[in-house]
């Protein structure tokens, strides 16, 4: 079978998307609802305080499992994220339910602890992810991808529908929250069936996943056999696999993408500095009123998602050129500050699409910038490596939005 043309490549690819999707929808949710926990905690800075709690161990726990990447069961590590953010979602709605719409300490660090088991979760499923696909044909990796960045705006515009739907009645806020939560778990739970059940057995990902087995990746043993492939066939692909040269070290690989690296962490640092802990919270009140945060969110949710559907040419891949325009982007810093002081709200709003362009489109071209023509076992540490520096850039911006407060008396 030719890997490029296999039967089910296009269900594959609707499989990916929705994965992707299902890989953020949980800490989406989350940031998506911080109307609700601002009206429940408005003393606690809610949209950084989670962010701050979810970073550090989304990135450990990906660093962690990326440096064990090549013994692991890759198949049993994306189930148990899905499972483990359906059940953190429903652990939201069930303490929502249990305190009656109240607020308090206790409820905000029970807030918090789940959060740390989204973290955990999506720190496995999502190098899990990155490394399983990078075994396959590009186009998978990148619907992926895109599917993270269509959860974004999935969610933002999901919870505009519900505010709009709830905003005239009693405890409307509250009401929208537990809806829009209720479609995510549910989704979260589909997920899981779908990689579980259904992607594993369609012909083209099983042709990648025998090829990688042939290659010596020891990772897809548990997903071929899922797939129906007989244990004898697998042995063999291993033995055949170790024949092959050696493969590079997870720190090979690092130096050899060490400009990738710095790309799409500089790239994850400045935009998470921003999105969405200052435009939540710093960007003043405007006649838009409680609309205005939201609005701001959708629309760098959207551009980011255009971003990386627009084409990439070869003369935008140059790997040097990527890192001097990630360092350029840090010019948004004193516009944003400026704006938010000085600016109407059109011009908040163009910044935030500018923005949200960007980074979409910079990621895109990082990912479509890496070498091609590793063995599979390097293609899997390497997409591992590729989780790492996006979740780095994450919890680098977590931290630095902090220095928006600076000033403000907390």
């Amino acid at each position: 079978m030719s890997g490029g043309g296999g039967e089910g490549r296009m269900m594959a690819m609707v499989i990916c998307g929705l994965l992707g999707i299902g890989c953020l929808l949980a800490w989406n949710s989350v940031l998506a609802i911080q109307d609700y926990y601002q009206y429940l905690f408005p003393d606690y800075h809610s949209a950084r305080v989670l962010q701050i709690v979810y970073s550090p161990v989304v990135l450990t726990t990906t660093a962690v499992l990326a440096y064990f990447e090549a013994t692991m069961n890759t198949r049993k590590r994306i189930i148990s994220g899905f499972i483990l953010l359906f059940m953190s979602n429903a652990a939201i709605m069930i303490l929502d339910l249990a305190t009656s719409e109240g607020g308090g300490l206790w409820r905000f660090m029970g807030l918090c602890l789940i959060v740390i088991i989204i973290a955990i979760a999506q720190g496995s499923l999502e190098g899990g992810m990155f490394g399983d696909l990078s075994l396959m044909c590009p186009e998978f990796l990148h619907i992926f991808i895109s599917g993270m960045s269509a959860s974004g705006f999935l969610t933002s515009s999901l919870r505009l529908i519900t505010k709009a739907a709830f905003e005239n009645s009693r405890s409307g806020l509250r009401k929208g929250a537990l809806v829009f939560l209720s479609f995510a778990t549910s989704f979260m739970l589909m997920c899981a069936f779908l990689y579980a059940f259904i992607f594993a057995k369609l012909p083209i990902v099983k042709y990648y996943r025998s090829k990688a087995a042939s290659e010596g990746s020891k990772t897809v043993a548990a997903d071929l056999v899922a797939a129906g492939l007989e244990m004898e066939q697998i042995g063999g692909a291993h033995e055949e696999g170790h024949k092959q040269l050696e493969r590079l070290t997870t720190k090979q690989l690092l130096i050899q993408n060490l400009d990738l690296a710095m790309t799409i962490i500089l790239t994850d640092m400045l935009s998470l500095s921003i999105f969405p802990g200052f435009l939540s919270e710093d960007t003043g009140k405007h006649s838009m009123g409680s609309w205005y945060a939201f609005v701001l969110i959708t629309v760098f949710n959207l551009f980011n998602l255009i971003g990386r559907y627009l084409p990439v040419s070869e003369r935008v891949l140059s790997r040097k050129g990527l890192v001097v325009v990630a360092l350029c982007r840090y010019a948004f810093v004193p516009c944003f500050y400026f704006t938010a002081k000085h600016g109407s709200q059109g011009w908040m709003i163009l910044l935030t699409s500018i923005l949200g362009l960007s980074n979409g489109y910079l990621i895109l071209c990082a990912f479509a910038a890496a070498p091609q023509g590793y063995k599979g076992p390097e293609k899997n540490a390497l997409g591992n490596l590729f989780a790492v520096f996006l979740l780095t850039g994450v919890a680098l911006g977590a931290t630095f939005d902090w220095m928006w407060l600076i000033g403000k008396g907390w």
